[in-house]
């Protein structure tokens, strides 16, 4: 069991990264904006025109007039077009997303949902319509310099800046939609999500074993709708136990799924009385589906997700297979000398309030490399980058890790075996190669 020093409270962390998960935030905060935006510039184009009738200037406003005329053209465009653009780039995301969720797998469609170019592009889309109509309220239809009372020349250049924009990020947003349809990309990000997630983890285990837990007071049960844990809000649940002198422990794993009436949280002391249950509550957030806030399992998870549905008969894959093996490998031998399982959260004193399991070395390992290995057995090329995985990690892992490898390492060696009559099949499909067939 490791120990992970108390950070200073976050409030906004898991409220973030949800949001990250949603796609309406950006674009509705964009509309917002935009609307600040156009107040500001509509009250100085206001003002630009007042100081130049005050000063009887009024062959610069018909200048002014005569430009902001010209660009109404450009806007009018703008706003009757725009709309139809955003429609074509919505059926992109509509087809790219229904293309990845079936030839990869369904968890997936997250990378497209929390994309930020995804998001900032129909952001721009959408808050480039809403400005294009905005100006074109600002149009006063006196000609006369001395009677005009709006001329909206800078709203009118922010509206042809922010087409340029869109433009800009159109082609930007094509180019990722593409790279996300290609196998390679969608594991990397996987990838880079799951490292996130370890590299919060501590970088080493030097504490002292920590003391038993005291017997358990109390348990919190669940209430709310049914779903899987996504994360935990540990700076609350800290500050709640050092409050009340009690720690706390979480029963079930981030990614676990809890019905109402389980139980989730157990209070350990409570000298001080116990906290209230309304905030322990709602310090666990349920959703539909797992997330990679906390979940250190769950890259492995879509990894081989990808990988199985590779291998099976209706794809047969086998290269996208391997390409998912070779990240989980990256993964593994980064998690290899880290501390895994249970860590135990302190506060600004150093004493332990609250303890939450987690994935263990072995967890992670069978995670991994189980349902592939099974799926192994009639593809040499996947059982030969299996072997120089097994292999590769088995070099480098601590001893007291090496057993979880040793036994997939032959497992898959039995199953080769049984599978394969000839003996130089056999040899063939269980030589370690890291490219599978290189």
């Amino acid at each position: 069991m490791s120990q992970r020093p108390y950070r200073r409270p976050r409030p906004l962390s898991p409220l973030r990264e949800h949001l990250r998960d949603t796609f309406w935030f950006a674009p509705t905060l964009a509309l917002v904006l935009v609307c600040v935006v156009w107040g500001l510039i509509d009250a100085f184009d206001t003002a630009l025109l007042e100081s130049l009738q005050a000063d009887r200037d009024f062959g610069t406003v018909r200048t002014l007039i005569s430009w902001a005329e010209d660009a109404k053209v450009v806007v009018t465009t703008v706003s009757s077009a725009m709309m139809t653009f955003i429609g074509v780039v919505f059926s992109i995301s509509l087809v790219a997303v229904q293309m990845a969720a079936g030839n990869f797998s369904p968890r997936i469609v997250r990378i497209f949902i929390r994309s930020r170019i995804s998001k900032l592009t129909f952001s721009v889309f959408l808050s480039t319509f809403l400005l294009s109509l905005l100006v074109l309220t600002s149009y006063d239809s006196e000609t006369d310099p001395r009677k005009v009372v709006s001329v909206p020349l800078f709203q009118g250049a922010l509206t042809l800046l922010m087409v340029g924009l869109s433009l800009l990020l159109f082609i930007a947003y094509v180019t990722q939609t593409l790279q996300l349809m290609k196998v390679g990309p969608v594991v990397e990000r996987v990838t880079k999500e799951s490292f996130r997630v370890l590299h919060r983890m501590p970088a080493q285990d030097s504490a002292p074993a920590p003391a038993p837990l005291s017997a358990e007071v109390t348990f919190v049960p669940h209430h709310g709708r049914a779903g899987t844990l996504r994360d935990v809000h540990v700076a609350r649940l800290v500050r709640t136990a050092r409050r009340k002198d009690v720690v706390l422990r979480i029963i079930p794993r981030i990614g676990d799924f809890v019905v109402p009436g389980m139980q989730v949280v157990a209070v350990h002391g409570g000298r001080e009385g116990l906290p209230a249950r309304r905030v322990l509550q709602s310090s666990l957030s349920v959703g539909t589906e797992r997330t990679f806030h906390q979940d250190l399992g769950f890259g492995l998870r879509q990894l081989s997700d990808i990988g199985l549905r590779a291998l099976s008969p209706a794809v047969n894959d086998p290269t996208t297979a391997v390409q998912c093996i070779d990240r989980i490998v990256h993964f593994l031998a980064a998690a290899a000398h880290l501390p895994l399982g249970a860590v135990q959260h302190q506060d600004g004193d150093g004493v332990v309030r609250l303890v939450q399991d987690g994935p263990g070395w072995g967890d992670l390992v069978d995670l991994g490399f189980t349902e592939l290995r099974g799926r192994a057995v009639g593809d040499p090329q996947v059982s030969r980058r299996l072997m120089a995985s097994f292999d590769d990690l088995l070099r480098f892992v601590p001893d007291e890790r090496r057993e979880p490898l040793l036994r997939h390492r032959a497992l898959l060696v039995q199953a080769v075996e049984r599978w394969l009559p000839e003996a130089t099949e056999r040899a063939f499909a269980l030589e370690a190669d890291r490219q599978g067939i290189g």
